[in-house]
């Protein structure tokens, strides 16, 4: 749980910055901010998914439903606003309530029953992707009448004012100095080891950069869009929860040694249940964004995206092993996804083409992964 940055992080990093450099010099679009406020939405969206998928990789567990379950929530929240005449807040209050009872569900035959998470997850993948389809009929469902929007729709189309955007990046800056103050304080008190002043200054000033950095290029087109808002919400409770909370330091603890975990008194079954059902209500956010992001509800929606989840989680370091990964890395993993797939599609790459680069790019950090822990 060392807070260092590890050879994967650099290593990410750079790639992160290969990757944007060739895709500029391909398309000279790719840097247009009307692509890269794009690519924030996308971004926001494959990297929520990613934070609940960190949460059960942690604990040494493994979710292939996610994708189907984004398809089915999402696609339940529409059914309910165009066919039911259900408000959007009710419709997606009912559909978050179902994700978090289907994935406790799944938790408890996994803690219960000690039935592989694997196979628990891959019938429900199955399970939900049949769901989904009987929900909408295999038909297309809006996510709002056509003409009008909803707090649904809005979603994906919604953008913080500009000067509203610089706000709100000015006082998260403040927020992270007093957290980080406060921290390091009480670590003090508590005689435990803290890095140096100069490495907390830089890990500060590199993140206010960032936000900062992100702020301005989202503004030269309409605002930070919402779904970034939803991402940094989802972010810092996910990072609370595995670095400030007994939740996450036995979730660490499960997924290094679950017996070991067991033996000390940590209740295993408990904090795997309770990851589980996080991870629904995950899932049930990731729905409806990515259902407003596309407009309505299709068969095709949330198509795989468990597997980008995964990758996003492996490039950024998180372990399959379980009980080593931080969010920081899945954030970096995430972009690195997003900027391979949006790059890919201004070059008008074939769709066979991009799986055979998805699948790479996860085997090459699997293979990483295996090679950092021999060391």
């Amino acid at each position: 749980m060392s807070s260092r940055l590890s050879l994967r992080d650099f290593s990410v990093g750079i790639a992160l910055l290969l990757m944007g450099g060739f895709f500029a010099f391909k398309e000279p679009e790719f840097l247009s901010a009307r692509n890269l406020s794009q690519l924030m939405t996308e971004l926001s969206i494959v990297a929520t998914l990613a934070m609940g998928m960190l949460l059960i990789i942690l604990g040494g567990h493994i979710d292939l439903s996610a994708g189907s379950g984004v398809g089915l929530l999402g696609g339940l929240a529409s059914v309910l606003v165009m066919q039911h005449d259900y408000s959007a807040p009710a419709a997606m209050g009912i559909a978050f309530v179902a994700g978090v009872v289907l994935w406790k569900a799944m938790g408890a035959l996994i803690v219960m029953e000690r039935i592989p998470a694997f196979i628990v997850t891959l019938g429900g993948l199955l399970i939900f992707k049949g769901m989904f389809w009987r929900t909408i009929d295999n038909s297309t469902i809006p996510v709002a009448p056509g003409g009008t929007s909803n707090l649904y729709s809005l979603l994906t189309t919604y953008y913080v004012p500009p000067k509203w955007g610089l706000m709100m990046a000015t006082v998260l800056v403040l927020i992270l100095v007093v957290i980080t103050l406060r921290t390091r304080s009480q670590r003090l008190a508590d005689g435990f080891e803290v890095e140096s002043r100069e490495i907390a200054f830089l890990k500060v000033f590199v993140a206010g950069q960032g936000m900062f950095l992100f702020v301005l290029i989202t503004n030269q087109f309409r605002g930070v869009p919402l779904p970034a808002l939803i991402l940094g919400m989802v972010t810092l409770i996910v990072h609370v929860l595995t670095r400030h909370t007994a939740f996450g330091r036995h979730l660490y603890a499960i997924g290094g040694n679950e017996e070991a975990a067991l033996i000390s008194g940590i209740p295993v079954k408990r904090v795997v249940f309770a990851a589980f059902g996080i991870m629904g209500g995950i899932v049930a956010i990731t729905g409806f964004m990515q259902t407003a992001y596309v407009g309505s509800s299709t068969t095709t929606v949330g198509e795989l995206m468990e597997l980008d989840a995964v990758a996003a989680c492996v490039v950024g370091g998180v372990s399959l092993r379980g009980g080593r990964g931080s969010v920081m890395g899945v954030l970096l993993g995430s972009l690195l996804m997003v900027t391979l797939l949006k790059g890919m599609g201004l070059m008008n790459v074939s769709p066979e083409h991009k799986f055979m680069a998805r699948g790479a790019v996860l085997i090459l950090a699997a293979w990483m992964d295996v090679r950092l822990n021999r060391r």
